[in-house]
């Protein structure tokens, strides 16, 4: 697989894993627990026997200590399509130096998409960048993620983008990558967070990996003029003086916006553009209170 500079990633999450936060609804067979029953050998419940069933999923130990006749039941094991949808607007481009949120934003899609290919899940992605969405179908296909890692590589981050339709059109996993700069307009935060709550409230998953560079988390000392780089009219000084008042009011954002998708029961995680890909998707694709019952 040609992946070009994402191959040491790769390597590094391979044989990484990335369960179903719930059983999936059944379909073709993969690596997620689904929510109906079948035959197999590893034992689940038992059923009665009906007439059509396979005699040899008899469980013929039990028939002959009770004369009664039960086929032993498994869970079934299905795929669970997977859609990475990737915020490329403007603000996303930033520091202007590194471009280190689109850099963090194309690594963390390859290796979360490499990993639920893996298990033989079709995986899919749909960039928004301004007015233009670049839109690849969930697929199992050899060369999924190279062709991922290729789109991506492709675009630059430009415009303001909205994402709605992008979450409406998921497949089953839905996982939206975005700095959520959106979620500083009344109007936007409900519309994306609202649309990936109704995807899970139709049976799906719904995660929000929210990008922070390390340049917001800690500015500066120099006094600058701030841009909204979504809207160049959008200019405000940071000085001594209003620098600490900054800070209160990102991580008061910061902590609304995490209250607000967990409210809603979205997966939710900050990430921060300097920490290492490889163990941010570790920790990603753990299910919460997993590595305390390990």
């Amino acid at each position: 697989m040609a992946v070009g500079p994402y191959g040491a990633l790769l390597d590094a999450v391979r044989g990484v894993r990335w369960p179903a936060r719930r059983p999936v609804p059944g379909g073709a067979p993969g690596a997620h627990q689904a929510r109906t029953r079948g035959i197999a050998p590893e034992f689940a419940e038992y059923r009665p026997y009906r007439q059509g069933d396979d005699p040899r999923r008899l469980d013929w130990k039990l028939l002959a200590r009770s004369d009664r006749a039960f086929i032993r039941l498994a869970p079934d094991h299905a795929i669970l399509g997977t859609t990475f949808v990737v915020d490329a607007s403007a603000s996303m481009a930033f520091p202007e130096q590194t471009l280190a949120k689109w850099q963090l934003a194309k690594r963390l899609t390859v290796a979360l998409a490499a990993i639920a290919h893996a298990s033989a899940d079709p995986v899919g992605l749909t960039v928004v960048a301004g007015a233009e969405t670049v839109r690849l179908e969930p697929r199992t296909r050899r060369g999924v993620v190279a062709e991922i890692a290729r789109t991506l590589d492709a675009i630059t981050p430009r415009g303001t983008s909205e994402l709605t339709a992008a979450v409406t059109a998921s497949a089953a996993r839905c996982v939206v990558i975005s700095d959520c700069l959106w979620a500083n307009e009344a109007s936007s935060a409900p519309s994306v967070i609202g649309a990936m709550a109704r995807h899970r409230a139709r049976g799906g998953e719904s995660h929000l990996l929210h990008i922070v560079s390390r340049a917001e988390l800690e500015p500066d000392d120099a006094a600058i003029m701030a841009t909204d780089p979504e809207d160049a009219r959008v200019e405000r000084p940071l000085v001594p003086d209003t620098r600490a008042g900054y800070r209160v009011a990102f991580d008061a954002w910061r902590a609304a916006l995490a209250s607000r998708a967990h409210a809603d029961g979205l997966v939710y995680a900050e990430v921060v553009d300097d920490a290492p890909v490889e163990v941010l998707v570790r920790r990603l694709v753990t299910p919460a209170g997993a590595e305390a019952r390990r």
